[in-house]
């Protein structure tokens, strides 16, 4: 059976209130997570990185202190080299760390990497950084939005642009992943965007490259945003970009940090982002925000927790060419039922007719 999520209302729940334990998975608000696969639920549950001191220091202040660096480096560094590609340069460099932690320091065993999806894995990378990049350049939210600040007067919102830098930088953040929230709840609540969004929650581990798996369509629906309505300062972009990838480069790693309770309180973490990809539906419907997991808060979607078995149909895996042509196929199979039915409820009034 298809496991989909497009069609089922999603349940509100109080995040402050205590998680009660049930026979048939752990009550959250007015849900049940855990029914369908294992799902721990609470902060409390969750597993810590074991060691001495050193290790302890190294594994809880390593997320704040790169976060912290990357934004005195934007904020401070020249003009020479606060450019779009000092950023890559970084971002690079950074996935590379990353990577070398998650071989050293495993979250999961079941989730250390093969040369097999290293290989997927990078292809995915490339095409982001190709096809994608290329195609956003031409039909993405920058093209229509250079388009509709010539045809709107936005001067009434110049305010924007005279905060100073960091708040600027926040604003351009917040924006993105406010809309990236409901673009990817909205994924998840209708099926012909769950066609496309469904092919990157058939990912059955994580690590530091898992982010760009996914069919072409969803890849570029998810990145739409419209912080670049205003007039930002190039600068505040850069600090943005910076201030994302310094809290979404941990949502699929393979490692385990100590995370301080306000980071986890605020940002989207692995643990967050592995509840949202259970094998659980009721989970699966949890967690959607990139950045802000207070987003998510705010709209009573959040579940703190974390899953280790990931997937659909339980944890079936996806070829590069299945995952390319999915959402097609499956689409088509889907009008075909529809006919399908239509034909059999018309069948008796033709006969009856006769």
């Amino acid at each position: 059976m298809t496991y989909h999520a497009a069609g089922r209302p999603l349940a509100s729940h109080g995040q402050g209130q205590k998680h009660g334990e049930d026979m048939n998975g752990t009550r959250v608000g007015n849900r049940l997570i855990g029914t369908q696969a294992p799902v721990t639920v609470g902060w409390e549950n969750i597993g810590r990185v074991e060691g001495g001191p050193v290790k302890q220091f190294v594994f809880t202040w390593f997320q704040p202190a790169l976060l912290f660096a990357l934004i005195a480096f934007w904020y401070y560094a020249p003009h020479s080299i606060a450019k779009a590609s000092t950023a890559v340069g970084i971002g690079i460099g950074i996935k590379v760390l990353m990577l070398g932690l998650e071989w050293a320091f495993p979250r999961y065993d079941s989730w250390r990497i093969t040369w097999k999806e290293l290989v997927v894995d990078l292809f995915y990378v490339s095409l982001g950084y190709t096809f994608l990049k290329m195609v956003e350049n031409h039909i993405g939210s920058d093209a229509v939005i250079e388009h509709l600040q010539h045809g709107f007067d936005w001067s009434k919102l110049s305010w924007f642009t005279s905060l100073p830098l960091l708040p600027q930088a926040f604003l351009i953040l917040f924006i993105f992943d406010f809309g990236q929230y409901w673009m990817h709840r909205g994924m998840h609540n209708w099926y012909p965007l769950w066609l496309p969004h469904s092919v990157h929650h058939y990912i059955t581990q994580f690590n530091i490259n898992k982010g760009a798996v996914g069919n072409p369509i969803e890849l570029f629906l998810i990145g739409l945003g419209i912080g670049g309505m205003f007039d930002f300062l190039p600068r505040a972009a850069l600090l943005a970009g910076a201030l994302g990838m310094g809290v979404g480069i941990y949502q699929h790693i393979n490692v385990r940090f100590n995370s301080p309770r306000w980071w986890r309180f605020l940002f989207n973490t692995t643990e967050h982002h592995s509840v949202h990809h259970s094998q659980d539906f009721e989970a699966s419907r949890s967690n959607f925000s990139n950045t802000f997991i207070f987003i998510d808060r705010m709209f009573g979607t959040c579940v703190d927790g974390e899953a280790e078995l990931l997937g659909l149909n339980g944890g079936r895996r996806m070829s590069i060419p299945e995952q390319m042509t999915f959402p097609f196929t499956e689409g088509w199979k889907a009008i075909k039922r529809r006919r399908r039915r239509r034909a059999r409820r018309s069948a008796p009034v033709m006969v009856a007719a006769e």
